[in-house]
């Protein structure tokens, strides 16, 4: 069936190998130190235990990050009155951007981290910006606010879409 030229939906996750490599850095570090208690210590002594379970904390410390990214994700989706936003797990309910108060889409590339100081729902110098990955999104100009980024992995069909509403 295709697709409506009006409709789009793209659903977008942090999955940059740097981010992962950083991510994972602390986890590993703390399993080596785990293991090595758990092979070293003696069964017989009491202090053991004490030392399994503040290893047992510093592991759950270090994987709930790694599990906090990796369940994040941010969710757009045209609809027949506005642009859709979530972002999991900050929002919710939808942010909704009638298309009334759009003035004009246009698909951009920009520096994540001069633009807008990295990924997320950042606020920067040219307003505020919902990105995951990558430098490319669609820049929303609205009649009496600021204007709004919407990173992308295809921003030239979001910026479609989203024209041909307000057109």
């Amino acid at each position: 069936m295709p697709q409506n030229p009006k409709s789009y939906n793209e659903c977008q996750r942090f999955r940059q190998w740097w981010l992962w490599l950083i991510l994972l850095i602390g986890p590993t570090i703390i399993s080596a130190v785990f293991l090595s208690q758990l092979i070293s210590s003696d069964p017989k002594d009491s202090s053991a235990s004490f030392d399994i379970s503040l290893a047992l904390i510093m592991l759950i410390t270090a994987v709930g990050p790694c599990l906090f990214v990796y369940y994040c994700k941010l969710d757009t989706t045209i609809q027949h009155d506005g642009v859709y936003i979530k972002f999991k797990p900050f929002h919710r309910k939808w942010v909704i951007l009638p298309f009334e108060t759009i003035k004009k889409a246009a698909p951009v590339t920009y520096r994540p981290i001069r633009d807008y100081g990295g990924w997320g729902i950042r606020y920067g110098s040219k307003g505020k910006a919902y990105n995951v990955s990558g430098n490319q999104g669609v820049l929303l100009e609205f009649t009496k606010s600021k204007p709004i980024l919407i990173g992308s992995q295809k921003p030239q069909d979001l910026s479609t879409a989203i024209n041909a509403h307000i057109s």
